[in-house]
């Protein structure tokens, strides 16, 4: 769910504000509906308060920001157009961006960020 308002996000975004600037306002966008889901549905049993879980939480998702900012970038301006694809490159780039993280944002989230 965090993942669609991200990637959604995104689109809206960029009405406004360029590419790369857009995929940061969606990530933040998209954290904060993850912060919430998380603490409700995925780790409900976590005993850490909830300013630990949400310091953690954001250094998480700075390294799960970054390696979603810079596939994203990569695919749009290099790869995708390198490849031939000219089509839906910023959104291609972007739903593989979201994806790249996921185990190393779950693990730490498990870890640190709600940890039992």
């Amino acid at each position: 769910m965090a993942a669609l308002v991200n990637f959604s996000s995104r689109i809206g975004y960029s009405w406004f504000v360029d590419y790369s600037t857009a995929i940061v306002l969606a990530y933040c966008t998209g954290m904060i509906t993850a912060f919430t889901l998380a603490k409700l549905l995925v780790f409900p049993e976590s005993r850490q308060s909830v300013h630990r879980s949400a310091f953690y939480f954001v250094l998480v998702n700075i390294v799960a920001a970054a390696q979603t900012w810079i596939i994203s970038l990569g695919l749009a301006f290099y790869a995708l157009p390198y490849i031939g694809i000219q089509h839906y490159v910023p959104e291609i780039a972007h739903a593989i961006g979201l994806v790249a993280p996921i185990f190393t944002s779950y693990m730490g989230h498990k870890l640190l960020s709600f940890r039992e």
